[in-house]
């Protein structure tokens, strides 16, 4: 379980620039493919050393990742009132947080075929577009983690990820906001920046 949360969070956060922006399914189909494609060849180094992982991550995150969006988010209203310099600063922290954690599950994945993209269905919009896809796991049973993307300008841009029906951005909200309704919007983000925030994907097995 934790594996595929891993590369439901890496991927969030891997989309790459040369995918075709015009199409959700097909930024999700390039990220998925970009991802393993560097993973596959640079695995020895990437397991010797994670961090070298991690800056992949970081190199393919601000493209297509919309962070001030999906920070204000799991904010909610303890957002109100925070200056935009504040809100970045979280959404950095945040994501940073996300990559440290999940650079060594995806290391874990051998294989192309354990991940299926659908194609989309229900109500989409340009405010929230939803593309699905299936993990298979180790059991066999496929796991559904699927992305929320928005239209920003011209572009695409992934905000929440969905995982077995838990949203990230609604999981993230209630830990983040017990943190500060305890000590503060201030005192939150220095822990956060610190590394002493554990937030968990509550996914049952």
């Amino acid at each position: 379980m934790v594996k595929y949360i891993a590369l439901a969070l890496g991927l969030f956060f891997a989309v790459p620039a040369q995918a075709d922006s015009s199409d959700p399914v097909e930024i999700i189909r390039s990220t998925i493919g970009d991802l393993l494609t560097v993973i596959e060849e640079n695995r020895a180094e990437f397991e010797a050393d994670t961090s070298l992982l991690e800056d992949e991550l970081r190199e393919r995150l601000l493209p297509r990742l919309d962070t001030v969006h999906s920070a204000r988010l799991v904010l909610g209203r303890h957002g109100r009132g925070l200056e935009r310099e504040q809100v970045e600063e979280f959404a950095e922290a945040l994501a940073e947080l996300l990559m440290t954690r999940y650079a060594d599950g995806l290391l874990e994945f051998r294989s192309r075929d354990q991940i299926e993209i659908l194609p989309l269905a229900g109500d989409n919009t340009e405010r929230a577009t939803r593309v699905r896809t299936r993990v298979r796991l180790d059991s066999g049973d496929r796991a559904p983690v699927d992305y929320v993307l928005r239209k920003s300008g011209d572009e695409w841009r992934v905000f929440d990820v969905i995982i077995e029906g838990i949203s990230y951005v609604t999981t993230f909200r209630s830990q983040i906001g017990e943190e500060i309704r305890r000590d503060g919007f201030e005192t939150m983000l220095e822990r956060l920046k610190a590394g002493e925030i554990d937030v968990e994907v509550d996914v049952e097995t």
